[in-house]
């Protein structure tokens, strides 16, 4: 029996893994299913997200092998607590598809089926972690040292250990970077899910055609066409800019972000969303809003995955960050060398402007990376999707995915929700990161 306020769409949406990916699109992928079939060695079947990440295979191994060590391999946390643990990441971005996903994998792992009735029912440990949880999803930037004394600290009521405490806090990044991705790329549910089972996404109804008239299909090649040569133009480009004028672009840049997103949804937190949240007011604000003071950017030179994250991770955590270390690499360098119809095309430019957006989004500054590039090889179109989906992937609709780079492939735009899902993740750890570490010293 379904439970109300949780919306059935799997019977007014398109069949398939996605709800704005033909089927025959994710099938089509040559080599897809062989390395799926040596991915999934250690699971039953694909499930939608594994068969939309299929669309890309040098991915998926190392989204799938990361995965594995997180929720299967030897680690400080009960297996039963770290599904639980993404059931409360997922629900913070009201992902029913993560949520009902965990929950029945909560159960396999031996959990008590009591505290899927909420949060309240679950041990004082899992319940102090709601602060920090909620601080990842939605304005990490605020995580402080004193925010993880509090849960390390050994006068705690129920302390956590560090070991424990990086463990969980790669969950929840994890879990909130794949509910982007899960939103992003329009996720369905499973079709094994049964009717007493209510734990359904909860997708926008807006529909869509696939069908131009001749002007939107020459407009929207000419777009391909300028991106092409914006490309070119900024790779060909020479010109040194001083310290200064370099942050001023990067301060435009986020000065810019700042625009409200069109088309956002708002919901009604079902049941079997709002029974794990705490504080279900508390949500993304922008990293500097409008007429208040900003928060102190965080430089790359003085906090960075390759310089400082990694290495604390490797100490606390060591397989995950090699395993993260990968994954972050291997999307950052993949290529195909293709741009809707063309071929050949060196993309690293516009794949490193979407990366640094995200980051800009989060108070991420690079010195060395000129951020008039963003804004030379982003549409509005591209951001608002990209902000929306890193920021409040709640909120994405049909619209704003089929509203950028409308004569790309299917598979280019799932590219996108890769770099996007990795990029907000790394933000998220960094800030988290940086707090243990000051908290260590």
């Amino acid at each position: 029996m379904k439970e109300e306020g949780c919306m059935d769409i799997s019977q007014t949406m398109s069949s398939g893994p996605s709800a704005f990916i033909p089927i025959e699109e994710i099938l089509e992928e040559g080599s897809t299913q062989e390395v799926m079939s040596e991915a999934l060695l250690p699971y039953r079947h694909a499930d939608h997200i594994t068969m939309v990440m299929g669309m890309h295979p040098t991915y998926l191994a190392c989204f799938v092998r990361t995965q594995h060590a997180l929720l299967q391999l030897d680690g400080p946390l009960p297996l039963s607590w770290r599904h639980y643990i993404i059931i409360l990441a997922s629900a913070r971005h009201q992902c029913a598809y993560l949520v009902q996903h965990h929950s029945s994998a909560f159960l396999l792992a031996g959990g008590d089926e009591s505290w899927l009735r909420g949060l309240h029912c679950a041990p004082p440990k899992i319940q102090q972690l709601q602060t920090l949880n909620k601080l990842l999803a939605h304005r990490p930037w605020i995580i402080t040292q004193e925010h993880i004394q509090e849960l390390v600290c050994p006068s705690a009521e129920a302390r956590w250990s560090l070991a424990e405490l990086i463990q969980a806090v790669v969950l929840m990044s994890h879990a909130h970077s794949l509910a982007s991705f899960v939103w992003g790329c329009g996720i369905l549910p499973e079709p094994e899910q049964s009717d007493d089972q209510p734990l359904q996404p909860c997708l926008p109804t807006e529909s869509s055609s696939s069908t131009r008239n001749q002007h939107e299909w020459s407009e929207a090649l000419s777009e391909v066409q300028r991106l092409m040569e914006k490309m070119m133009l900024v790779q060909q480009q020479g010109e040194a800019f001083t310290q200064e004028e370099m942050v001023n672009h990067f301060e435009r840049e986020r000065t810019e972000s700042l625009l409200e997103p069109v088309d956002v949804v708002s919901h009604v937190f079902p049941d079997c969303i709002s029974r794990f949240l705490v504080d279900a007011d508390f949500i993304y604000q922008d990293f500097s809003p409008k007429g208040e003071q900003a928060p102190p950017t965080m430089r790359a030179q003085d906090y960075s995955w390759e310089d400082h994250g990694f290495s604390l991770m490797n100490r606390l955590y060591g397989e995950m960050a090699q395993l993260l270390d990968e994954k972050f690499q291997v999307v950052c360098a993949l290529t195909y060398h293709t741009m809707a119809m063309h071929s050949h095309v060196d993309t690293s430019t516009l794949r490193k402007a979407i990366w640094n957006y995200i980051h800009c989004i989060y108070g991420i500054r690079y010195d060395d990376y000129n951020y008039g590039e963003v804004n030379q090889l982003l549409e509005r179109s591209l951001k608002v999707y990209v902000k929306t989906v890193a920021c409040h992937p709640e909120k994405t609709t049909p619209r704003m995915y089929f509203s950028f780079w409308r004569q790309f492939c299917h598979s280019e735009k799932v590219h996108v929700n890769l770099l996007l899902m990795e990029a907000r993740m790394q933000a998220a750890l960094l800030y988290a990161l940086r707090a243990i570490t000051h908290y260590m010293t």
